[in-house]
């Protein structure tokens, strides 16, 4: 429950309304949401495809709501604790490497000062500085030395070391997000005999891709309705396309 009750605040922070300008979101603070997002989208969308495939062809096989409904928790337990473990491993992997390079890049700054300055100084040069403006920003960063670091962090590594996200909270919304894709074409066997259910279960995930598309448009900029059809056209295709070939399978192994 704590679990659960941790990924809703994260969703509810992630998607919550802040316009402080009709036009211009609030953007100090979007060095998180990229990340969030990404995890968002691809549990929910891999969570509804998935499970819609799944439990489309075991309800056509075997036309019992039971099985179906077992089954569909079962493939969402296991696949979602399988993705949230994969964002965390990977993630965690990434940053891994992230802060090696960090360590890297402070020992040099410690025994290579001198010449991390003239680097520094380079790439200021090379980002359309004047060389005497370039020098002069150098030697002052090189005086400070968490300026020096931020600095040579974010230019030569292009890592920002305050802007690394949190593997766990990756791996938390994957999973919490799955859970949520996935219960959606589930939803309908509770209820539903299992042709109605099938129907059911499709409009229901055809209309979770489209409104998750629209609502990920926010962030982009992108027309709402085009961001939706994109998302519901192509994961759809991509759900059809793994139940049929689910379909052809079992026949060939019949």
């Amino acid at each position: 429950m704590m679990m659960l009750w941790k990924f809703r605040c994260i969703l509810n922070n992630l998607i919550m309304e802040k316009e402080k300008h009709p036009r211009y979101p609030d953007h100090h603070q979007s060095g998180s949401s990229p990340s969030y997002i990404r995890e968002v989208v691809f549990g929910m969308e891999d969570g509804m495809v998935s499970t819609f495939g799944a439990v489309t062809g075991i309800a056509a096989a075997t036309v019992d709501p039971s099985l179906v409904v077992l089954s569909g928790l079962v493939i969402i337990s296991v696949e979602s604790i399988s993705m949230g473990v994969g964002s965390f491993l990977s993630n965690k992997s990434q940053q891994d490497i992230k802060y090696n390079l960090l360590d890297e890049e402070r020992e040099e700054l410690e025994k290579f000062p001198q010449e991390e300055e003239k680097e520094l100084q380079r790439i200021y040069e090379r980002d359309g500085w004047s060389s005497s403006l370039a020098g002069k920003m150098a030697a002052e960063a090189a005086g400070k030395k968490q300026l020096f670091f931020s600095e040579m962090a974010h230019h030569e590594l292009q890592i920002i070391p305050t802007g690394l996200q949190s593997p766990g909270q990756n791996g938390l919304v994957m999973f919490g997000s799955y859970v949520l894709g996935g219960s959606i074409p589930l939803l309908a066997y509770f209820f539903l005999p299992v042709y109605q259910a099938i129907l059911v279960s499709a409009v229901l995930t055809v209309s979770g891709l489209f409104l998750l598309g629209a609502r990920v448009a926010r962030y982009s900029k992108r027309s709402w309705w085009k961001s939706g059809w994109e998302m519901m056209s192509l994961a759809s295709l991509a759900g059809l396309v793994g139940y049929g070939v689910g379909q052809i399978v079992e026949k060939w192994v019949k």
